[in-house]
């Protein structure tokens, strides 16, 4: 199914060298390396990934056979992100995870022991039950671990989710910001830079995949739920694919759905995204992504901003104060 959408999709919107690939939404970790590899035969037939192309995979540490780790490396996957969330095991056990701490130290060292060289970890603060003291502990394993990405982002309550329905009992506004000002300083120790709002790395690990989202940039979506942006000649796409796991293997069409996004929403969307970068979007690379006049955009959405100080002159970048206000020029836009 993977094969026959990727082939209909190049038929489609054309075919050109991939930056990256990413195995993410669901579980991923949960197939056999052998159910992937007619995908990887068809890519390299094609001559669309090379050795050095960035190829991630997600795992969640309470479901990975470690034993297709192995499988997975030769096939092509040279990066693995995985959803650790906390070491810390009654946090872990209030936000429902199956895993426990000795299960995510087991992959990551299991990995990096067979030969993977690029691990991205996901951390989160401002859980039930965290203190100062758990997240600094967390961030200690991080680095005993020599992990070289960390993807370290707040919980949010979202809705149809179990939180959403019996609200947890969170840190307060004080502690949470006590928080995130200790885990900041011990992060900066670490060697890790701050890249982008929740993610940080060692220089030349940052997550080439995750850096096209936020440059606005094209992507193709297979497999059942994905989603895709591509740029055509009469303007930009969104492409969409049946969630249903039934309905998505039953399929005899595999034509994504398109969307056209509107003209006058581009410009937003793209610095919806663009802005979460440190470095932002520079006017060039806004003109090529979105068609429109970068100084014209500023002027009428984001005078404020400039009045405030919340951005760099001459490119789309928050200030040092406009990075500590993201949400309020984001705000601004939509």
């Amino acid at each position: 199914m993977l094969v026959n959408d990727l082939e209909t999709d190049l038929e489609s919107y054309g075919s050109e060298q991939l930056v990256s690939v990413f195995f993410g939404g669901g579980t991923p970790s949960l197939m056999p390396p052998e159910h992937l590899e007619p995908l990887f035969v068809k890519l390299k037939s094609l001559n669309l990934i090379q050795p050095h192309t960035e190829i991630t995979l997600e795992a969640n540490p309470g479901t990975f056979d470690l034993g297709h780790l192995e499988g997975y490396l030769a096939l092509g996957i040279n990066r693995l992100s995985v959803g650790v969330q906390s070491f810390n095991h009654e946090v872990l056990k209030k936000l429902g995870r199956i895993h426990n701490r000795q299960e995510a130290i087991q992959i990551i060292e299991a990995a990096q022991s067979i030969g993977y060289k690029r691990l991205n970890i996901d951390l989160m603060h401002g859980t039930p039950g965290q203190t100062p003291e758990i997240a600094k502990q967390d961030l200690e394993l991080v680095s005993q671990l020599e992990i070289t990405h960390l993807s370290w982002y707040q919980l949010t309550i979202e809705q149809n989710t179990s939180f959403y329905t019996t609200r947890p009992i969170l840190p307060d506004e004080l502690l949470l910001e006590e928080i995130e000002s200790l885990s900041s300083r011990f992060i900066e120790t670490l060697g890790l830079e701050h890249y982008e709002v929740s993610a940080f790395s060692k220089p030349g690990e940052e997550a080439q995949h995750n850096i096209n989202y936020w440059q606005f940039g094209d992507y193709l979506g297979i497999g059942a739920g994905a989603q895709g942006k591509i740029t055509t000649n009469s303007g930009i796409i969104r492409t969409s694919r049946t969630r249903q796991p039934n309905n998505y293997l039953a399929r005899q069409n595999f034509q994504p759905t398109e969307q056209s996004l509107l003209i006058e929403y581009q410009g937003v969307e793209c610095l919806m995204n663009g802005l979460r970068l440190k470095r932002g979007i520079s006017y060039e690379l806004f003109l090529e992504r979105t068609g429109l006049d970068a100084k014209e955009f500023r002027r009428l959405y984001l005078k404020q901003a400039d009045e405030f100080g919340l951005l760099e002159k001459n490119r789309f970048q928050a200030s040092e104060l406009g990075w500590r206000h993201l949400n309020q020029i984001l705000e601004m836009l939509v």
